[in-house]
Order: C-alpha cells, then sequence, then structure tokens
C-alpha cells in the first residue's frame, strides 16, 4: 500500500465513524426534546444589546407564547435568541436553547431550562422544526435568513406540514418582502403568487401569537 492509498484509507475510516457521532446527535436530540411539543421556534440576530427594540420585543413575545400554551425553542445564543428565551423562561415555561459548536461562539444564554449542544447544523436544523408549529423570525442577518427560507422551502416543496412563518418588524423587512414580490414572482416568475402566503409580516407580537393561535390549537 503506497503513502497516498494509506491517506485515502484513513480518511474514509474517520469518515466512517463520523456517521456514529451523527446518530448520537440525533438520539439526544430526540430523547431530550419529545415533551416540549407544541413548540415556537424563535429566530434573530445574536448582535443586539438589551436596550435594543428587537430585544424588547423578543422578550415579549417568548411570554406571549409562554402564556398561550407553547414552548419557546432558539439557538441558545445572546441577542434576541437571549430574549425570546428570557420572556419564557421569566414566563416559567419551557425554555429551549439549542447551540452549536463554532469557532468563534458565543457564551450560551442563561434563560433555557432545556439546553443542548449541536457540532453539526444539520441536525440543529432538524430539531428547530421537528417540533415546531410556528417559526417566528426577528431580525437578524444571515444565520436568522437561513432558517427562514429553509421553512419556506420545506412548506413550499410538501416536505412538511404548513405552519405560520411570522416576521416581526415590517420596515425591517419590507426591502425584502418587496424584491421577492417585485423580482423573484413578478419579474422572473421565480415563484407562484400562492407562494407569497407562506409566510406573514407583523410588527406586534400579541399579533403575531394571535396568528399562531388562529390557526394552531394547543
Amino acid at each position: 500500500m503506497n503513502d497516498r492509498q494509506f491517506v485515502i484509507d484513513d480518511f474514509s475510516i474517520k469518515e466512517s465513524w463520523r456517521i456514529f457521532r451523527i446518530i448520537s446527535e440525533f438520539v439526544d436530540g430526540f430523547e431530550h426534546l419529545g415533551d416540549i411539543y407544541p413548540a415556537v421556534s424563535v429566530f434573530g440576530s445574536s448582535t443586539i444589546s438589551e436596550e435594543h427594540p428587537v430585544y424588547k420585543m423578543g422578550r415579549e413575545v417568548g411570554r406571549l407564547l409562554v402564556e398561550a400554551g407553547f414552548s419557546v425553542v432558539t439557538g441558545g445564543g445572546p441577542g434576541a435568541m437571549e430574549a425570546a428565551n428570557r420572556g419564557a423562561f421569566e414566563a416559567k415555561g419551557k425554555s429551549v436553547g439549542l447551540c452549536i459548536e463554532l469557532p468563534h461562539e458565543q457564551a450560551a444564554n442563561p434563560y433555557t431550562n432545556v439546553r443542548l449542544d449541536f457540532r453539526y447544523f444539520f441536525i440543529r436544523k432538524v430539531m428547530f422544526v421537528k417540533y415546531a408549529v410556528a417559526y417566528v423570525i426577528l431580525p437578524g442577518g444571515f444565520g436568522t435568513l437561513d432558517e427562514l427560507f429553509e421553512a419556506l422551502t420545506l412548506i413550499q416543496t410538501s416536505r412538511i406540514k404548513p405552519f405560520p412563518v411570522i416576521m416581526l418588524d415590517k420596515d425591517y423587512w419590507k426591502d425584502l418582502i418587496g424584491w421577492i414580490r417585485k423580482t423573484v414572482l413578478t419579474k422572473h416568475g421565480m415563484i407562484d403568487p400562492e407562494d407569497m402566503l407562506l409566510f406573514q409580516a407583523v410588527d406586534d407580537p400579541e399579533e403575531a401569537v394571535a396568528l399562531i393561535k388562529r390557526i394552531v390549537i394547543v
């Protein structure tokens, strides 16, 4: 066996063992999260401070969701995630943090009473959607947009049952929604008109929770 073949075989062995780590993360998730249903997954920026209006919005939506009978699930980090967890925690509900291992990971927020740590993004994403009856999308960056469009894609392609996808803060989202409507739908026909009904944008956390309650029976 030459050196190159040894390197290839060593790589294959390592990749095979990685499967067991993947399986173990799925098993941990299924075992620890089975009793959080019905849950609402809340996404948003990790960079905002406690004084930011979005933080206050997230904290309120977390509280209102618990009072309506839902568990609250976030990525477990700071900023908007902390805000939603904090609202849920203070309302004495199930406040779930699904944390991810990153090279420059910020500390997990202290407002979770259920916490899991993940190495793999794709497993974490499964957990976000598996127990969710709705998504609430607060203003955020690439990670927030990733979760938003993944949910819309899964619903659009009928890979999951449709559920409410609610974007909070109309002013923040208006340019994105306008681009989807004018460019993606009207100018280029990349989506169907009914795809615009897969999400809604509102300003008021109470309105967001009311929309979820209207569709989801707890």
